[in-house]
């Protein structure tokens, strides 16, 4: 395995804040982003977490940005109208015929559940009310979310993340499923490409965040060692090898220097010139997370 040059990775130390956590304090988180670039607009859609005041994931952000740092929000979409208890992770998606479509991770109420939901528009602005379709229901052993969708000359792909829900106590374990499809809808699993490995950072579980290299299906993903660091991932690579991802053992954990050590949910935007735009959820001192961006 071909480790990954240090340099090409995101890092805290020379990040700057896109979208500050919406109060000060731990649990106030803004992040678990994705962002794709559009004819030259880099579009946005982060999650809001204010746990005191509205009580864990509250809403979704669609925002917009000329030029990957100062971004103006455009629309948002709360929990309330999908009966969701929270929202976590979005994934925005430009289709070929000009549309768009927003993926929500729902959920269920008084429950360890989640589900993936959707909706699909004309335009960005249009996506609150646009056509709503349950992408990945879960089911009553397993709870899917933070999906990472992508489409290209070969069709959809969807990086899922699944919680088992058969062992009261152990729901935020984390495994990725590979899931493909024609559409961004239907989906056929190929089944779990990666999982946590014993006595290692990522024991507890491992969820793919970004793909880094289509061709070589290198990615970005979250892991920690115990429950006791549940919603404080840190950042490592895996590369496809065989029939599933191998972490790269060369490659330690990215954190952040501050609180919990959150540096999670990572996505990487390619820049005109070769050049890599990765947006982060990062810990700062007052435990609360902000999204945070730089450029490799």
């Amino acid at each position: 395995m071909t480790a990954v040059p240090v340099s090409s990775l995101p890092a805290y130390d020379d990040c700057e804040v896109v979208v500050p956590a919406p109060d000060p304090g731990p649990g106030n988180w803004s992040g678990a982003a994705t962002v794709v670039l559009r004819d030259g607009v880099f579009w946005l859609a982060y999650r809001v977490r204010r746990p005191l005041t509205d009580g864990r994931g509250v809403s979704v952000v669609v925002a917009r940005s000329d030029d990957g740092v100062r971004f103006e929000p455009v629309v948002e979409v709360g929990r309330e109208a999908f009966g969701s208890e929270s929202f976590e992770r979005p994934a925005l998606v430009p289709l070929a015929d000009g549309r768009w479509r927003l993926y929500l991770s729902c959920a269920t109420p008084a429950s360890k559940h989640w589900w993936v939901d959707s909706l699909t528009a004309d335009s960005p602005e249009q996506l609150p009310s646009g056509r709503r379709a349950v992408v990945h229901p879960g089911d009553d052993w397993t709870a899917v979310k933070d999906p990472v969708v992508t489409r290209d000359a070969d069709g959809w792909r969807m990086w899922l993340c699944c919680h088992p829900l058969t062992e009261p106590g152990d729901e935020d374990r984390m495994t990725t499923r590979l899931l493909v499809g024609e559409d961004g809808l239907t989906w056929h699993d190929l089944g779990e490409v990666l999982r946590g490995r014993p006595g290692e950072w990522d024991e507890r579980g491992a969820r793919v965040t970004a793909v880094l290299d289509a061709t070589a299906l290198e990615v970005l993903y979250d892991g920690r060692a115990d429950a006791e660091s549940n919603w404080y991932e840190t950042t490592g690579v895996a590369r496809w090898e065989g029939d599933r991802l191998v972490p790269d053992p060369a490659v330690r954990p990215i954190a952040s220097p501050h609180s919990d050590g959150a540096f999670r949910y990572a996505t990487a935007v390619r820049l005109p010139g070769g050049r890599t735009r990765f947006y982060v959820e990062a810990a700062r001192p007052d435990g609360a997370h902000d999204l945070v961006t730089c450029v490799r």
